[in-house]
């Protein structure tokens, strides 16, 4: 398990994420034992809006005092969000290339509902798996380790508060470049909305 990289799980992850995966060569395991950190990617993720960049949050029910395991941690319906989320997606890439390629397929996410952030934020990424045309092995840590090496541990690395890429990416047309320039690092289904099958190549 020390071998091997650590990567937290998100909510449609930046592409550094997958760049970073691509990095280690696909050897990698999913965090599934650590206590869930608030004000990350595991809940939230960023699109390229009209006005610049979006932050979805996807709420999730309040613990109690106690700290939760980031895969017991349930997802909240008190507002629609779901509704919220997919509006915001059709209305920021409906006129990209490839968002009428992929709608079909990712629609149901924000549809069907999901007791747990951790099984939702991985039927997401196995998918976006499928569309860059990725087939690693996907396993999970079986206990939380604190101290990692640096080059394995990227828990923290992944952050929306850094705005530094773990890798940097190409630019790539985006829709609305033409008032904000290109904005690295946002949310996957950027590129995928952008580039189609292509998106693989940016990575």
């Amino acid at each position: 398990m020390h071998n091997s990289a650590i990567f937290p799980l998100f909510y449609l992850p930046p592409v550094s994420y997958f760049s970073a995966i691509n990095a280690v060569e696909d050897q990698f395991l999913i965090e599934r034992e650590e206590h869930f950190p608030k004000q990350t990617y595991r809940n939230r993720t960023r699109i390229y809006s009209p006005n610049g960049p979006l932050d979805l949050f996807l709420p999730v029910i309040k613990g109690s005092k106690y700290h939760t395991k980031v895969k017991d941690v349930k997802i909240s319906y008190d507002f629609k969000w779901q509704r919220l989320h997919w509006l915001s997606l059709e209305s920021c890439y409906r006129n990209s290339p490839y968002f009428e390629y992929y709608e079909d397929e990712l629609a149901p996410f924000y549809q069907k509902k999901f007791d747990f952030l951790f099984d939702y934020n991985l039927e997401i990424l196995q998918w976006i798996f499928k569309q860059l045309k990725k087939t690693p092995e996907i396993e999970f840590t079986t206990e939380y380790i604190k101290e990692l090496p640096a080059e394995l541990d990227y828990r923290t690395k992944l952050h929306f508060k850094t705005p530094e890429l773990v890798l940097p990416v190409k630019p790539y047309h985006q829709v609305f470049e033409d008032r904000a320039g290109f904005l690295p690092n946002m949310s996957i289904v950027d590129l995928l909305f952008n580039q189609g099958p292509q998106a693989k190549n940016y990575l």
